[in-house]
């Protein structure tokens, strides 16, 4: 067993330490943001080419844990996924809104890609290369 500072009592395998005093010490205490938001305010992980939103989508659509999604993104460590995780969590009503655009512009896509004739002009075009 470690030893028990001065102020602290313990109660079988739980340590209570009282503070007493403790407010007069001054605490320094440094965080490192793991996100950046680029022009557009879409979150990225810091010094990757990752979105928030995809390492989000993994947890959401999947039920992935951050280990699991470690696992597909190994670049990635669990601190940065993590990091977009709390950023999710902290800016949930901004990142799902992100999400239901993204949605909507792909269904938008898709219904256009699906156009008969713009697949025919399209077919036109790469014909005439």
């Amino acid at each position: 067993m470690g030893e028990v500072r001065r102020g602290a009592r313990r109660a079988g395998s739980v340590v209570r330490v009282a503070y007493t005093g403790a407010k007069s010490n001054r605490v320094t205490a440094t965080f490192a943001t793991q996100i950046e938001l680029d022009d557009r305010g879409i979150a990225w992980i810091a010094g990757t080419k990752v979105k928030v939103i995809e390492v989000v989508l993994d947890k959401i659509a999947y039920g992935s844990s951050p280990e699991e999604i470690h696992f597909q993104h190994p670049h990635l460590s669990l601190a940065q996924i993590y990091g977009a995780l709390t950023y999710y969590y902290e800016n949930q009503g901004t990142v799902d809104e992100q999400i239901r655009r993204g949605l909507e512009e792909s269904d938008k896509l898709t219904a256009h890609l699906s156009d008969t004739e713009f697949r025919r002009k399209l077919g036109n075009l790469k014909r005439s290369f």
